[in-house]
């Protein structure tokens, strides 16, 4: 309740942290910074974070900042935590926020959660980094990560499973189809039989991305970021689906 003290003054009570706090434990719930203190906060470390990214992570039930009397956003040192968490995961791991949301919830719980390595890629410095999906990568970097040579590389260009810009360079996804594709080639099936992997995956994203289009089309932040979400949520569904009717179609085999 609000106190008398509290009421003359105009401003906001402190927030008690509450039996059985949510995730992340022995940090701060003061709700004591604005939003573009958070951004300020993160920027360094997730240099494309904006405004409207932080307001739709919070229509998404990622973070919930406390609403002051005034309606301003106040955030706390553990919403900050929330956010960084959300973001790695996103960076690193290409989850859906669906999927993030879900270990939040785990972590909220007490429960621990599988955390995947992500892929890392090589820095013009030499030092390993967790890449963005934006990052460019060239075949060098690709075998050093990989363990595949050079010419197997080459095979997979040829073959249309990665394709790299005017500069010879791949995008950071590329890495993962690489390691992928020496585990199917290790058990007998080449680079040629997998055209037809990434035919049907175009026609997939080109599905998907007339779905997403209305969304995406709108003029806010926030609409374009949940047009990419959109996006990669439906990504997992025809990924889920493939794999079953793959499933099915071995068993009537």
């Amino acid at each position: 309740m609000t106190s008398a003290a509290d009421r003359a003054h105009g401003t906001d009570p402190p927030v008690q942290p509450a039996a059985g706090a949510p995730w992340p434990s022995g940090v701060s719930r003061e709700p004591t910074m604005s939003i573009g203190t958070v951004l300020a906060a993160l920027s360094e470390e997730f240099p494309a974070l904006t405004i409207s990214k932080l307001r739709f992570l919070e229509e998404q039930g990622l973070v919930a900042p406390h609403r002051a009397a005034s309606g301003y956003r106040k955030y706390s040192c553990a919403d900050i935590e929330r956010v960084r968490f959300t973001l790695a995961a996103q960076r690193d791991e290409y989850l859906p926020l669906r999927v993030i949301r879900e270990q939040l919830a785990d972590l909220d719980a007490g429960r621990s959660i599988a955390k995947s390595p992500g892929t890392r890629i090589v820095s013009r410095d030499g030092e390993l980094v967790a890449p963005y999906p934006s990052t460019r990568v060239s075949s060098r970097e690709i075998a050093d990560l990989t363990g595949a040579a050079l010419v197997e590389i080459e095979e997979l260009t040829t073959a249309g499973l990665i394709v790299s810009d005017s500069r010879g360079r791949y995008p950071g996804r590329a890495v993962q189809v690489v390691q992928a594709a020496r585990k199917l080639e290790a058990q007998g099936i080449s680079p040629r039989h997998l055209r037809s992997v990434r035919a049907a995956a175009k026609r997939q994203a080109d599905t998907i991305d007339q779905a997403v289009a209305p969304l995406r089309a709108q003029r806010s932040g926030a609409a374009r970021e949940r047009s990419a979400a959109r996006a990669m949520e439906l990504a997992e569904l025809y990924a889920h689906l493939q794999a079953e009717l793959l499933r099915l179609i071995l068993d009537e085999q």
